[in-house]
Formats: structure tokens, C-alpha cells, sequence
């Protein structure tokens, strides 16, 4: 992997640069972290670290197309400062710019072909080095790695902290992903799912309402091609096949979150910043604002 310089890091949000837990699921036992313990991040003297002096994080975001990793990896770059990077967007802005790869991309893309672990990494790489040379305090990965592959390049390239997977049935997932519109004018995303999943198995039920559209929308809504039940239910498929031995990955290291989504953002988010040791944090910079 010729090309690719690897990121220096400060201390992390954790103090050492890897989560210690409280409870019985911890680093040391591989057995991975749950967002059912609290509080689950301490760092190694045991006292709750304070984000608000030390915003330092590395962190991924895994979980199934739908299932929300954009919409939250993006809250939290706003609350702590640091970006949310997507590899997707990567590839589109090498592509819309003059740069080394923007032609080679480009015929990647338009013979269908899948972008290349060593393209995805070299975008990535200087990324970071970017926002490392302008003193940008940590990142947060959404889509990136997918694969062991991936991860094992990754580490080489820089230090994860916190592999946070989010998580709903897969009933949810394809009505949330059925009910995705976008507009073709503005480009906004929204969706129309009313979705009452009943519980089952000692598990609740989940409820989110659907994400409408301000009247100036309404008629200019469109649904993406690949939204139909049978490609949405392929790719849950294939990512399934693909993540488990990801996440096993990242759960051995001590550093996979496990984070079920209860419901919508309404219900989700403040149980995410609780899970995360960042509700205080968030009342404190309301409270300046």
C-alpha cells in the first residue's frame, strides 16, 4: 500500500486510547460493549472523562443501508466539533475535482465496477491528513471498513477508539427503506414510513414517525431506483454476510458498541448521548449557546 502515510493522534477521549468498562462485557474479556450497561466509557482511573475538555474521538459507525448511521455520525460531528467523514462523499468530490484519481474514478464508476480497498484508503488518507495539518480534533467514519480487509488497513492508516453499530429488525429497516423519498428540486431527504413494529421475544415494539416534507416538496418527491423490497432485502442480505465477521472484528478489540435503536431520533438520540456518556455534555453546550 504504497502512498498511504499514517495519521498521528493525540490522547483520545478514553485517556489511552481504548475504552475500559465497567460491567461484566469488557475490553479485556473480548466480548464487545452494550449500550444496555452504564455508564460504559471510563477512562482507566474510573471517572467519567469530561468531553467537553478532551473532544479527541476516532470513531466508526457500522450498521445496515437505512438503518440511520448518516443521520446520527452527523449529529454527533456537530456536537463535538469534530467532522463526520463519508467515504462516499470522498469518492464523489475526487470525482467532481481535476485531482490524480478523478479519471480513473470516473471509469471505475462508469463500467459499474466496485472502487478498489487501496483507492478507498488513499481518498481516506489524505483526508485525514487534511484535517490533521488544519488541527481538526478526531473524525467520525460512516461506510468505512465494510470488510476485516478493510479494518486491518484502516489500523494501519490510524487509531479506532469506538466501533458504535446501530441496530433494528430488519421489518423496520425495509419499511424505513421503502419509505425513503428525496426531492428532485432541492435535494432534501425525507420519508413517509409510519412504521408500528409490534415487539416480540421479550423485545419492545418500535415506532418512528415518517419524516415529511414542507408542502413546497410534497409534489416534487421521487423515489430512488433501488428502493424496491427486493433489492433493499439483497442488500441487508449481503451486508449481514459481510458484517458479522467485522463485527466480531472490532468486538474481540474491545471496541464495538452495540447500540439497538428504540425508535425514532426523538426517542433514539438521547438514549445514543447516554449510551455514549455525552448527555451532560450536550445540556452544558446548550446551556452556552
Amino acid at each position: 500500500m504504497a502512498g498511504i502515510a499514517r495519521v498521528a493522534r493525540s490522547s483520545s477521549i478514553f485517556g489511552v486510547g481504548r475504552c475500559s468498562y465497567s460491567t461484566t462485557a469488557s475490553a479485556a474479556s473480548g466480548t464487545g460493549l452494550r449500550a444496555d450497561h452504564a455508564p460504559p466509557f471510563l477512562h482507566s482511573g474510573g471517572v467519567a472523562r469530561d468531553v467537553s475538555k478532551d473532544r479527541n474521538v476516532q470513531w466508526v459507525f457500522l450498521g445496515c443501508p437505512g438503518v440511520g448511521k448518516g443521520t446520527y455520525a452527523s449529529r454527533l460531528s456537530s456536537l463535538l466539533g469534530v467532522p463526520h467523514i463519508a467515504t462516499g462523499d470522498l469518492v464523489r468530490e475526487e470525482l467532481a475535482s481535476s485531482g490524480p484519481l478523478s479519471q480513473q474514478l470516473s471509469e471505475i464508476v462508469n463500467q459499474g465496477k466496485l472502487v478498489s480497498d487501496e483507492i478507498i484508503i488513499n481518498l481516506l488518507s489524505k483526508r485525514l491528513e487534511a484535517g490533521d495539518a488544519r488541527g481538526e480534533t478526531g473524525f467520525i467514519l460512516d461506510g468505512f471498513p465494510r470488510t476485516i480487509k478493510q479494518a486491518e488497513i484502516l489500523d494501519g492508516v490510524t487509531d479506532i477508539d469506538l466501533v458504535v453499530n446501530l441496530k433494528l429488525p430488519e421489518g423496520v429497516l425495509v419499511e424505513k427503506c421503502l419509505g425513503r423519498r428525496i426531492c428532485s428540486q432541492c435535494g432534501k431527504n425525507f420519508n413517509i414510513a409510519n412504521i408500528d413494529f409490534k415487539g416480540g421475544d421479550g423485545k419492545p415494539g418500535i415506532s418512528m414517525a415518517p419524516l415529511l416534507p414542507p408542502s413546497h416538496c410534497t409534489s416534487k418527491l421521487i423515489t430512488r431506483a433501488d428502493d424496491t423490497e427486493e433489492v433493499v432485502k439483497a442488500r441487508l442480505r449481503i451486508y449481514n454476510e459481510q458484517s458479522q465477521p467485522l463485527e466480531e472484528y472490532y468486538r474481540t478489540k474491545g471496541k464495538l458498541l452495540e447500540f439497538d435503536l428504540p425508535g425514532g431520533i426523538p426517542e433514539s438520540w438521547p438514549r445514543l448521548l447516554e449510551a455514549l456518556s455525552l448527555d451532560d455534555y450536550e445540556e452544558k453546550r446548550s446551556a452556552v449557546a
